[in-house]
């Protein structure tokens, strides 16, 4: 028997969970983004940096204080955090490691065919040989044979397939990154001594994520996970053995048509507490989120929930996209309300704010505006950027009046 909660209560239990609502305050430094990385269960990793990159965007979100050497002091000189597939490439809690062989092993034998593999044992040699010789080594340490030719986004020098195939399997480790880029070592030499590294049974693969959902996303369910194939199916049972051990309840969600979720018991009592809309003085809290904030990454539970239908252009041709390259969510309190579509100019340091499209139902009122601006300079001086221009604005009739209040909240004015 479950008991049915508002899509209000879900989502105020999703933002707690998240570290959004105020109501968590992690520690500053690398141990703070180790507790931040612990909280959401991994933090994903991106390419792009027309602004800062998500990972760091991410935990700048719950942490305020936080830089980027932050995360690298806490991979590469804590040991707090390792890289891997979780199932995107993300920085993972190194308490996690065990749970991820099975992951090393499938994506092994799904990615590589033995004939692959037997035609890169040269490269594979010579790769182990120069690390365990050499020490740390990037894809930029080997050179590309005589003549070869890249020939797209996947068409790598023989070192390089080497180098990932090695580290598919976990034989190699990243030690840090130099310039984003991958720096690689033996496992044996970054992963520390006291980890454990038996590999788990299914039963308990199941239940650690099926814990990790529920601590990470308050809500955990099918419908909800990012995990795909069996790894959603071991979920799926993991969340029923916690319940037979009562370690997890079963909930309905008023209007969301899936059965099958289920929260940590005892947690429902605090889904009636508005710390989410409290924010103090200043009125709500307003998050300005990368895309894949572990918040937004989920789409379909972020429609589900949130009635905010979002999806991420970059991927699709100019011509086509409706808001814009890299468009960052706008949460305010416990709404989504607008969407920004920013750059950082960091040769002329000034944050461009090329289209900022509020939500069709939201009305930019002067607490909206007031926030909004405060939170943009924080997202300028987070992005090295000490000015912001301001291109389109829809509607239009905000447009001047944001640019007041960015004016009048310009860090510059003392």
């Amino acid at each position: 028997m479950s008991t049915e909660i508002t899509r209000e209560q879900a989502r105020r239990l999703f933002l707690r969970a998240q570290g959004l609502d105020g109501s968590w305050k992690p520690e500053e430094g690398p141990r703070g983004v180790i507790r931040t990385v612990q909280r959401l269960g991994y933090v994903q990793i991106d390419t792009i940096s027309v602004v800062e990159r998500a990972h760091h965007h991410t935990l700048w979100m719950r942490q305020p204080a936080y830089e980027p050497d932050h995360l690298d002091a806490a991979h590469a000189c804590e040991r707090g955090l390792f890289e891997y597939w979780y199932p995107a490439a993300s920085y993972v809690p190194i308490h996690c490691y065990r749970y991820c062989l099975p992951i090393m092993r499938e994506h092994s034998r799904r990615y590589y065919s033995p004939e692959r593999v037997s035609s890169m044992q040269d490269d594979l040699e010579m790769v182990r040989a120069r690390i365990q010789e050499e020490g740390p080594l990037g894809s930029a340490d080997f050179k590309a044979p005589p003549g070869f030719q890249r020939k797209g986004w996947w068409s790598w020098k023989p070192a390089k397939r080497a180098l990932e195939y090695l580290f598919t399997t976990g034989e190699l480790m990243v030690r840090e990154r130099r310039n984003f880029q991958r720096i690689y070592d033996l496992c044996e030499r970054v992963l520390p001594a006291d980890i454990n590294t038996a590999y788990p049974s299914d039963e308990e693969l199941g239940c650690f994520l099926a814990g990790q959902a529920l601590d990470s996303m308050a809500i955990a369910g099918e419908g909800n996970s990012r995990w795909k194939g069996r790894y959603r199916g071991l979920l799926k049972q993991g969340l029923r053995d916690l319940a037979e051990q009562g370690e997890a309840v079963p909930v309905s969600i008023a209007g969301i048509e899936r059965d099958g979720w289920y929260v940590r018991p005892g947690l429902l009592e605090r889904s009636d507490d508005p710390a989410a809309d409290a924010g103090g003085a200043d009125g709500p809290r307003l998050h300005i989120l990368s895309p894949f904030d572990s918040l937004v990454i989920h789409r379909d539970w972020l429609d589900k929930l949130f009635g905010f239908a979002y999806s991420l252009e970059c991927y699709v041709p100019r011509a086509k996209r409706r808001y814009g390259y890299f468009v960052l969510p706008i949460l305010w309190g416990e709404r989504f309300v607008a969407r920004l579509d920013a750059k950082a100019d960091r040769k002329a340091e000034t944050l461009l704010l090329q289209r900022l499209e509020f939500e069709p139902e939201v009305i930019p009122d002067e607490a909206l505006l007031g926030a909004l601006a405060r939170r943009i300079w924080d997202l300028a001086e987070f992005n090295g950027c000490g000015a912001i221009s301001a291109d389109v604005v829809v509607p239009e009739v905000a447009r001047v009046p944001l640019i007041n209040r960015l004016a009048q909240c310009n860090p510059a004015r003392g």
